[in-house]
């Protein structure tokens, strides 16, 4: 496959490794831009065109897996290669739950992850994701909508981010930090007691009017959105 014209972006903090990366991709026609922390990547994400984006997990300021759940909760699609520090299935099945396309342990092989990276290029862009459905109550990510049977659900961002969250994870419980890991900017250092406020805000709109009691507080553990 030809690379010309394929932009790649690169979020690695192990600089020499992030300039061999550069180095071989370039040599082999793409255009590469680095990162060198997960805040960094996200922004020169949401402000570029790429057709994939290599993203490591460990990184300083906000980690891969947060920059990618991020990405996917403002509806850029861009496929994701994760960089996992070590081979184990919780940080493979963690890397495809926040939303990566494609997953590759270090050490690597060089000639896999070009191999990797053009199949992720030939696929493109992957489809906008489904409509999450728990119960009667609709949540369309891409979309930024949500309802209850046939009734409209007026959200504002952070309430539909948080709301997103939970949906996700429907039946499971949600940790307050994970609320505001997701929904929060990652230099968020406030109360985090924002994120009662803002269910309590959730339940007056998807709940209360239904005479529902789907969004669940977990004492001491978090919250579960239930069907």
């Amino acid at each position: 496959m030809h690379a010309g014209g394929v932009r790649i972006l690169v979020v690695e903090d192990e600089r020499r490794l992030a300039e061999v990366l550069k180095d071989g991709l370039e040599q082999e026609g793409f255009a590469v831009d680095l990162a060198g922390d997960g805040r960094e990547g996200l922004w020169l994400s949401a402000e570029n065109p790429y057709d994939v984006i290599v993203l490591d997990v460990m990184l300083p300021r906000l980690n891969g897996y947060a920059v990618c759940e991020r990405l996917r909760a403002d509806g850029i699609w861009t496929p994701i290669l994760m960089l996992t520090a070590k081979d184990g299935v919780h940080d493979e099945a963690e890397a495809l739950d926040t939303g990566a396309d494609d997953f590759l342990s270090k050490p690597f092989s060089y000639t896999v992850l070009l191999a990797r990276l053009r199949a992720l290029v030939r696929r493109g862009l992957r489809e906008r994701p489904a409509v999450i459905a728990v119960g009667d109550l609709r949540v369309d990510p891409a979309g930024l909508r949500c309802s209850r049977g046939d009734t409209a659900i007026a959200l504002t961002p952070k309430e539909f981010a948080i709301l997103h969250c939970l949906a996700r994870r429907a039946g499971e419980v949600v940790t307050k930090s994970e609320l505001l890991s997701h929904a929060w900017d990652f230099a968020y250092d406030g109360d985090s007691n924002i994120v009662e406020v803002y269910v309590s805000a959730l339940r007056r709109k998807i709940d209360k009017p239904f005479g529902r009691a789907s969004l669940v507080t977990v004492r001491g553990a978090g919250y579960r959105l239930e069907a």
